[in-house]
């Protein structure tokens, strides 16, 4: 394992996270989500996603986040944009980039785990109420697709 880097910044850095939206091909589509289990937002519904370790490429991180969360590996990953509303995430400054893909639901076995309370499928075109600023960035995944 490597050892991390250690940094020395003159400046206020942000807390980086990554979201992945999972969309299924189908006529109808739908988006997997899970149901926090912590503040901020606990109860609600989100994107799977969160916080991207010191030593971790952004891509990584988005894979490791959707495994703990959901029990979901998949292939192609394609990074479709990137948030940063100062006032995103009442827990402080904090961007997300956010990766997309498009999957059989058929060959997948979604389970809530890590600070998942839940998981499930939702149609895209009618969204239960989202934590932080997650109903924008469907809305990118949306005109994506």
């Amino acid at each position: 394992m490597k050892k991390p880097r250690q940094f020395c910044y003159d400046y206020p850095r942000p807390a980086v996270t990554v979201d992945v939206v999972i969309v299924t091909r189908e006529a109808k589509q739908r988006v997997l989500l899970i149901r926090r289990k912590n503040e901020p937002f606990a109860g609600m519904w989100a994107i799977p996603g969160g916080f991207v370790e010191m030593d971790e490429a952004l891509e990584d991180a988005a894979r490791r986040e959707l495994l703990e969360e959901t029990g979901v590996k998949t292939g192609l990953l394609e990074q479709i944009g990137t948030f940063g509303d100062p006032e995103r995430d009442p827990r402080g400054r904090t961007i997300s980039v956010v990766y997309l893909a498009q999957v059989d639901p058929e060959q997948l076995k979604p389970r809530a785990a890590d600070d998942a309370a839940e998981v499930g499928w939702h149609a895209l075109d009618r969204l239960p109420p989202l934590a932080f600023d997650h109903k924008e960035i469907l809305r990118l995944a949306r005109e994506r697709l």
